[in-house]
């Protein structure tokens, strides 16, 4: 890693973090750029927990229009968790992002989760999208594995069906109307448009 790189650092402590400053990671991240000689040139500091996304880490949204636009080389960060507590599948999908911008990502307290070494970086990213691939799989296993159980119990998936008491002034409101349609039914009673369209999608 000899040639000088931009860095930008994101820090984050969540909300539920009693006594947690982002000073403690930043400190140790802005000596770690300046022994290797990259050039800090922004910080992205985040308070909020690290299991929301992009719309509700204002931070994390910046950084990643950032990158876009090729305002800095490497992101670094403290740890993984720290970057990112989405789960496997999200994660990787922002670590993705940040290489197809080009910008590469180094993890202070991690070495091995580091792409700003070109020797591991595509070993890295292969193994990661492997990762994020058998846990996706396990996710879709569990959720089919749920429904059949749902189903052998006899529940019932999906909406509840309509109250019987509606249908009937659904039914009313077809014969007192000379043009019905699923729109002026809902308006008229006061419901959604939806649930009109499932009672016609139901018995016709």
């Amino acid at each position: 890693m000899n040639k000088k790189l931009r860095v930008a650092i994101y820090a984050r402590v969540s909300t539920d973090d009693k006594g947690q400053e982002p000073e403690n990671q930043l400190r140790q991240l802005r000596v770690w750029c300046r022994r290797v000689g990259h050039r800090l040139v922004h910080e992205y500091i985040e308070y909020e927990s690290g299991k929301r996304g992009t719309h509700d880490r204002k931070q994390l949204s910046a950084l990643l229009a950032d990158a876009s636009r090729r305002q800095f080389d490497v992101l670094l960060f403290w740890s993984i968790d720290r970057f990112s507590r989405e789960g496997m599948v999200p994660t990787v999908l922002h670590l993705q992002r940040l290489h197809s911008y080009g910008v590469s990502f180094h993890s202070y307290s991690e070495p091995y989760l580091a792409t700003d070494n070109e020797l591991v970086r595509d070993i890295l990213l292969s193994t990661l999208a492997s990762l994020a691939k058998l846990e996706g799989k396990k996710i879709s296993e569990r959720t089919k594995a749920g429904m059949q159980r749902v189903r052998a119990q006899g529940k019932h998936l999906g909406r509840p069906p309509l109250d019987h008491e509606l249908q009937q002034r659904i039914t009313k409101r077809l014969r007192d109307i000379p043009r019905p349609t699923p729109y002026r039914i809902a308006r008229d009673l006061g419901i959604d448009r939806k649930t009109v369209v499932k009672y016609f999608r139901n018995s016709f």
